[in-house]
């Protein structure tokens, strides 16, 4: 693969790392190529619990798609959807890790994620109403989706530059941490969702995705909630509480 994206697995935890940082971790074709490869291998590999997305580098998370290959028809608004789509239809849950600030499409990979941890001090701003973009249709949805009409409008109508404070008030982050401490921060939760019952995390979050969606399919649910009920990481669970220790699920 190329050296602008990195991929990393440690136990049920994998980690791509936006490797760009002198081009604040710009998605070009490449680039975006290389993440919907990698998403591919994480949605197939049953040992993965947890995705983590960071960035290299101290200054920016992600500035969204390379403006001068989108600007020469290289890469379009769709190419970015698509490979947003698929980090936010992982089955598992992702986490992600803010480095720096975070622009224009950086914010909606961001929000493709189920968690997000930021840093003191950065910055959130979509610029695309500045520079005369409409946002892919999809992408507005999921602004909606996520944040609700009004932060929508403000954030990409209005163009609004967000500080860190602000990012948490809103609920765009879920912790806010210091720099030196955003990689601890990242590892424990990390951790400590790959350890549940990977059975019910995957349901739940399925059940949660449709319930933010088109709504939740009763039929669909009652299949993922039976499939926990009979699992043997209940069992597992069930026991572990009896014996007072910690569970060892197998995701079975």
């Amino acid at each position: 693969m190329i050296d602008s994206i990195l991929f990393t697995r440690h136990g049920h935890v994998a980690q791509l790392t936006l490797n760009k940082p002198e081009k604040h971790n710009s998605l070009g074709q490449q680039e975006l190529e290389a993440i919907q490869h990698h998403l591919q291998e994480v949605a197939s590999d049953r040992d993965v619990r947890v995705l983590v997305v960071t960035g290299a580098g101290e200054k920016t998370f992600c500035a969204g798609a390379a403006l001068n290959e989108l600007g020469a028809g290289k890469i379009s608004g769709d190419h970015f959807q698509a490979t947003t789509d698929m980090l936010a239809q992982l089955p598992i849950p992702t986490i992600a890790s803010l480095n720096g600030n975070v622009f224009g499409g950086g914010v909606e990979l961001a929000l493709s994620c189920d968690f997000r941890i930021g840093v003191e001090g950065s910055r959130m701003r979509v610029p695309a109403a500045a520079i005369g973009l409409c946002y892919p249709i999809s992408g507005i949805n999921r602004f909606v989706e996520r944040l609700g009409v009004n932060l929508a409008k403000r954030i990409l109508v209005a163009s609004e530059t967000f500080t860190a404070a602000q990012m948490l008030d809103i609920g765009f982050l879920d912790h806010l941490v210091t720099s030196e401490g955003r990689a601890e921060k990242t590892s424990a939760l990390a951790e400590h969702i790959a350890g549940l019952a990977p059975l019910a995390v995957r349901a739940m979050k399925d059940i949660l995705q449709q319930a933010a969606g088109q709504g939740i399919d009763p039929e669909a649910a009652n299949v993922l909630s039976d499939l926990c009920l009979e699992s043997d990481d209940l069992q597992e669970g069930f026991a572990a509480q009896r014996e007072k220790r910690k569970p060892v699920f197998s995701g079975c």
